[in-house]
This record gives structure tokens, sequence and C-alpha cells, in this order.
């Protein structure tokens, strides 16, 4: 991966806001309303958005609200402000309407822009388009005497042209005759994506996309970038929520938009490491994660059963019945079951494996041991774990995504330090460094 070109190392919460709501007597309330979240309901970047979450005919009225909010309440806003502005491939008007709100909202006098990071832009095309945003983005910082690159440009991925011109990346930031090394965000934008592609689904839902996925978290290791998933529209299915996110972070995907306070809570926590450590076993295909009884895993369903048979066991799993010798049966449960680590955990291991590269040593073995009941029956499993130097960064990722949460979100320390507790969070911001 390339390091970030950016402070911020994660990016877990896109949350978006309309700028101005038609027929309210103050349209801006819920960009009122947004700026004032705190903590675990705040997000990590919030974008109040002049495009799709704003009608039209309000939009020149949300660029006015945006400058009004922000220039009142953004110096205490904990996460990065970066407003959305119309922007199309294909329709110079857009991209002009565009480049004038974003002059608007910087413009010193209103006194917006000090608490502005950046801005979001929609609807790109291949690699000239993006260009072109990058050059209004050039020109507003010199018109209102801004250092140039100080303003950050994240794009949505909405079109195949799009998709492909993250390819060029690599080859094109850092070229004397622009400044896209001022990209921040790649954020994928599935539906219109969707149109683009002409895909259709049976049931008119929107394809998974998982190439796109993929794609957007592949171009922005390359570039030096963060990705970011689009938005999970179904807001009260929290368990698909979570599934989408658990997904994504298996692709290097840690951020996700967000498109209420709810989903900017789940989407928080989601990618930090557990308070607890839990075992799973492999119930026909699903993890089942097993209750902790003193110090014992319980399996309590009905597809998986074990009894002693004197020295042998005979274990049953849906319909096949085996009997197996003591070690069969470890071997069998090591196959089964597997353990998701806690901070603790991790804090843990990565301690004991810095302490023993202090002592020369270039590779230890972790053992991992617990006793599970399946049934009635209880039995002892332990299984060692190789631990070296490339075992030891790709633990430090989650540990890296902590600290960078707990030194750019302080208003979340309260809540994380309830989480894991004061000592868990010390040590964790000191492993690695």
């Amino acid at each position: 991966m390339t390091e970030r070109r950016h402070g911020r190392q994660f990016v877990r919460t896109f949350f978006t806001s309309p700028t101005a709501v038609e027929g309210e007597d103050d349209s801006a309330k819920m960009l009122r309303r947004a700026i004032q979240l705190r903590g675990m309901q705040a997000p990590d970047v919030w974008v109040p958005d002049n495009e799709d979450a704003t009608a039209p005919s309000m939009r020149d009225e949300g660029a006015r609200n945006i400058v009004e909010v922000v220039s009142e309440d953004g110096a205490d806003f904990p996460g990065e402000i970066h407003p959305r502005v119309v922007w199309h491939r294909d329709s110079p008007s857009a991209r002009y309407r565009g480049f004038q709100h974003m002059l608007e909202i910087t413009d010193p006098e209103g006194g917006a822009v000090e608490h502005i990071d950046g801005f979001v832009i929609p609807e790109v095309g291949d690699i000239d388009d993006w260009k072109k945003a990058d050059e209004f983005f050039t020109i507003v910082e010199n018109e209102h005497g801004l250092e140039e690159g100080s303003l950050t440009m994240s794009v949505i991925i909405e079109s195949g042209q799009a998709e492909l011109a993250m390819e060029s990346l690599r080859d094109e930031m850092g070229k004397p005759t622009n400044n896209l090394e001022r990209l921040f965000l790649l954020v994928n934008g599935e539906v219109d994506y969707t149109k683009d592609m002409r895909a259709m689904t049976p049931t008119g839902s929107l394809p998974p996309w998982p190439e796109l996925r993929h794609n957007t978290s592949r171009g922005a290791s390359a570039a030096g970038l963060i990705a970011v998933d689009g938005p999970y529209d179904d807001i009260r299915n929290v368990e698909g929520y979570r599934t989408r996110m658990t997904e994504n972070q298996a692709k290097g995907m840690i951020g996700i938009w967000s498109l209420t306070p709810g989903q900017v809570v789940e989407a928080n926590t989601s990618p930090l490491p557990p308070k607890t450590g839990s075992w799973l076993l492999d119930v026909d295909g699903q993890r089942v994660e097993l209750e902790s009884e003193d110090g014992i895993e319980v399996y309590d369903g009905d597809y998986v059963s074990l009894d002693a048979l004197g020295d042998d066991y005979e274990l049953l799993v849906g319909s096949t019945t085996r009997t197996l010798t003591g070690e069969e049966l470890h071997e069998e449960l090591l196959k089964m079951t597997s353990y998701v680590p806690s901070m603790d955990d991790i804090v843990d291991s990565m301690e004991e494996f810095e302490a023993a590269k202090e002592a020369g040593r270039g590779a230890i073995a972790m053992e991992r041991s617990t006793t599970l009941r399946i049934g009635q029956t209880e039995f002892d499993i332990s299984t060692d774990r190789m631990w070296d130097e490339a075992t030891y960064q790709a633990a430090m990722t989650p540990i890296s995504l902590f600290q960078d949460v707990y030194e750019n979100r302080p208003d979340q320390h309260e809540e994380l330090e309830e989480r894991y507790g004061a000592d868990v969070v010390e040590r964790a911001m000191q492993v690695g460094r």
C-alpha cells in the first residue's frame, strides 16, 4: 500500500446532509442538526450535500446555508467537512455551477473556509475530467489567497469511465501539470453506476457490484488514497449494514456512506476491534458465536452434537455421525472453530512479539486454547500460531485504525475508554510506535 497523502489514515464514516430543505421555515435545519453531532454519532467526514440530496431549485440557497452554518459552528465540529457540489462529466453548465458554488463557499468574507477541508465531486468521467475538477480547485485557491493544495478533492465513482480512470492515477499524480495530489477519498456511487452500466435485476434492486468495491479499494491503495463504499439505503436493516461493512473490510475498504446518525454509530464502531474476544463454530456454513460460561465456550444448538464413548467420541454434524479418537476430534474441532481476538488480545500478542524481537527472536509461537461444551460433553482444544514480522504488520492494521481514530477524534475518547478500559487504550496507543 502506498503511503497516505493526507493526515487521516482511515475514514470510517461519510455522512451526507441536504443543504436546503424546501418548505421549511429554516431551510438549513438539517445542516444545523448535523453540525451538532458529537462522539460516535459524529462522522469522520461530514458532507453537506448540495447535489442529489438537495433539490436543484434550492442549491443556490444551499450554498449560502453551508457558509452560514459552517462559519457559525464549524470550529467545534469534530470531523472533517467536505461539501458536495454539482458536477457532471458531460455537462459544462453543471461543472460551471459547481465551480461557482465552490467560489462562494470558500470566500474568506463568509468565514466558512477555515473550517472546510475539501469538496466532493460527483459524476466524474475519465482522468481528463478529474483534471478539470482539480484545475477548478486550484483557481478557487488562487482566487481567495489559499495555499495551493489546501482543499482536498474527493470523487464519487459513478461511471465506467471513472472506474477505469482509477488505473491512471499512479501515472498522473505528481505531474507538474496538475494538482491531483489533493485527492483524498474515492467513494462508490452504486446507483448512478448501475444506471451508467445499463444494469438490470429482476427485482429492480441494485446489483451488489463486488467488482466495483474491489476496484475502488485497489485504486485507493495504489494511489495512497482512502476508499469509501456507497450508501446502504435499507436504513432499518442493521444486520445487512453490518454484513456489508464486514465484507468491505475484508477488501480493505474501511469506510462506508452513512445516511442516518444511527448508521454513523454502526459504521464508526464496526471496524474497531471488539471489546471481548469470542469463539465461533462453523455450523452448516454459518459461523455461530459461542456463549461463554465460566471460561467454557458453549454450543447449545441441534446441528452439532458430541458424546463421549469411553476413550472415543461420537460427533454428529448435520446428518453425518463419525466416531473419532481424541486426537482426531481435536483436529476436527480446530477446523470447525475460529477465534475473534479482542483489542486486549491483539495488544497482548503485539507486545509479546515486540519483546521477542528485542531479544533477537524473529518468530514465536502464540498459543490459543479453550474448553468447548457441545451438548453435555466438554473437550479442550488448543492451537499454536506462528508470529513473524509479516503477522505482526497484519495485526497492526486494526491497531493503526484505532490510533488514527484516537488521535483525530478526541470527542470519542470517553466512549473508547468505556469500551476498552483506560489501560488497554493506553497500551494500544504505544504498540507499533
